[in-house]
């Protein structure tokens, strides 16, 4: 059994943040119905490179294990569809423009008449209500705009963005927790209820510390790279082979530092080193000379002896390198399944693991409209002649 076996979702969202929630809604076994345009699809089909035989593996990162329904939103025969899957779901995520899904008949105020259980989540770029709540929203922009880009790069450097999509992600994550929360609070009250999301506001929760460091004290916070700016030293140092990332996390690691990895009590013994705080003001000087010494050591060299020491530490891995390491292999984070026109295709698994209820065996992303059919049928009852009608109107408008 999994956790959510029997809970229906309606997925009206595209490209990140809302397919990235209602993935992990699947992996924890509830049924997703994915709609699409049926032309052209989800936005993210056509994300390529990379591919794989065509097929954008953007796609396939937050797809997985979900049922691809076309249907076109704009007509009133396809509006009428949603409208009566949404009487039978639990839950409907969202994320087209503010307005947009009202005048199809689709908001929520018009769907929880239909279905008061029904768990609405609806995400954009700066919530639905507010003077921006007309905007999209684009991570990078968001990233912008949050401070996130501000406080990520070198000190010296321009502001740099992170790596993936950081916003939409955590977005989504954060959509996840609040639809379960709501579910939960369905138990009690047999409601439903609109759940109102931000990329803005989940990329400004990230600032996390840094955040609440500028609230507290007035000051503007500062780069610092590939170090942190409370920590020290918590940071990338160069070895002599490549590159180690050291988190020194307190001060009874910095004192195996000193003493079993690096042998050298002075750096303990130095009143500017002692405490995380000294170390913090004292970095001009603290720093240069740990650099000096990494440099001595090839990096598997030093991991070794800083895992023996109890001072985490860790190798700075490409995409590459972390795929073929042993953890991965160990712990089953990549996972091969079956596919029609790939044959297999190795998928990063879902990192939930739950003992009682785990999660679904994933299956692979689907095609556009590859269960329309069959969802159609099962849920609504329509004919083979129903949907024929249904989606040749959809095809030529």
């Amino acid at each position: 059994m999994q956790a959510l076996e029997g809970v229906k979702v309606l997925d009206l969202s595209r490209v990140l943040a809302g397919p990235w929630c209602t993935q992990t809604l699947a992996d924890l076994g509830a049924d997703v119905w994915k709609i699409e345009e049926p032309t052209r699809g989800d936005d993210t089909r056509s994300w390529m490179p990379p591919e794989i035989g065509g097929e954008s593996t953007y796609f396939m990162c937050c797809n997985r294990s979900k049922m691809s329904v076309a249907l076109d939103l704009k007509s009133p025969e396809g509006q009428e569809v949603v409208r009566r899957l949404a009487a039978k779901a639990d839950v409907l995520v969202e994320n087209f423009r503010k307005g947009a899904l009202d005048r199809f008949g689709l908001g929520y105020e018009q769907l929880a008449a239909i279905n008061p259980r029904l768990v609405y989540c609806s995400i954009s770029g700066y919530g639905r209500t507010g003077s921006r709540a007309e905007e999209a929203g684009y991570d990078f922009a968001i990233q912008a705009e949050s401070g996130l880009m501000a406080i990520t790069g070198e000190p010296d450097g321009s502001a740099m963005k992170h790596g993936i999509a950081i916003t939409d992600v955590v977005t989504g994550m954060n959509a996840t927790q609040a639809i379960l929360a709501a579910l939960l609070a369905r138990e009690k009250t047999g409601r439903g209820q609109l759940i109102d999301l931000s990329l803005f506001e989940s990329a400004v929760a990230l600032l996390a510390n840094v955040g609440t460091g500028y609230l507290a004290t007035g000051n503007e916070p500062k780069r610092f790279g590939n170090a942190h700016a409370t920590v020290v030293p918590y940071q990338i140092f160069d070895t002599a082979d490549g590159v180690l990332a050291l988190a020194v996390g307190n001060d009874q690691q910095f004192r195996n530092l000193c003493l079993q990895v690096l042998q050298r009590p002075d750096l303990w013994d130095d009143e500017r080193y002692r405490k995380n705080r000294d170390r913090v003001l004292n970095r001009s000087t603290l720093i240069p000379a740990l650099a000096e010494l990494f440099r001595t050591r090839t990096t598997s060299e030093w991991i070794g002896t800083l895992k023996r020491a109890g001072v985490p530490a860790g190798q700075v891995r490409n995409v590459s390198q972390v795929f073929a390491s042993p953890e991965i292999v160990e712990r089953n984070v990549v996972v091969e399944v079956p596919d029609d026109r790939h044959g297999r295709l190795r998928l990063t698994a879902s990192p939930l693991r739950l003992s009682d209820t785990p999660v679904c065996p994933p299956v692979t992303p689907p095609r556009l409209g590859e269960h329309t059919r069959e969802v159609l049928a099962r849920e609504l009852g329509m004919s083979e002649q129903d949907i024929d009608q249904l989606e040749a109107k959809a095809l030529t408008g």
